[in-house]
């Protein structure tokens, strides 16, 4: 039906153009409108970044006049990332040529950085405490209870 609506010798149809022509045609205009919705307030939360780019991708069709430009695009995804990479995001899409691909990669490298980061350190701090806990027994017997000073 979508086919033989366009003229004789047009070119072939675009992937985007039938997708958009089918949703149109067969979701609810009340659909439609709850997912822009939940794009314009999508967070990336306690998904990690990949997952947050996917639930992006998927909604971002709902709301396709939000993001007339690439700069649009790479704005409006660098305001739903976490506090772990938001920071190092902004700052990157005002000062590097940053299109949405780059923009993706480069949170997702910032949160792998930064979580390997936090892992190491919470790591040593446990060894640390592992350790200084290990220095409060001597033979055996706990030195709060008088196990420095010999049997009682």
């Amino acid at each position: 039906m979508w086919e033989n609506s366009h003229e004789k010798g047009s070119p072939p149809a675009r992937w985007s153009e039938f997708t958009d022509a089918f949703i149109d045609q067969f979701l609810p205009t009340k659909t439609k409108v709850a997912r822009a919705v939940e794009f314009e307030t999508l967070k990336q939360g306690s998904k990690n970044v990949w997952e947050y780019y996917i639930e992006f991708v998927c909604l971002s069709k709902y709301d396709v006049h939000m993001m007339p430009t690439m700069e649009a695009r790479v704005r409006r995804f660098v305001q739903g990332l976490s506090p772990l990479v938001i920071n190092e995001a902004a700052t990157a899409a005002v000062n590097y040529d940053m299109n949405y691909g780059k923009m993706v990669a480069f949170a997702q490298a910032t949160e792998a950085r930064k979580l390997k980061l936090r892992m190491e350190r919470e790591g040593s701090s446990r060894a640390r405490s592992a350790g200084n806990l290990g220095d409060s027994f001597v033979g055996g017997r706990s030195a709060f209870r008088g196990g420095l000073s010999g049997p009682s």
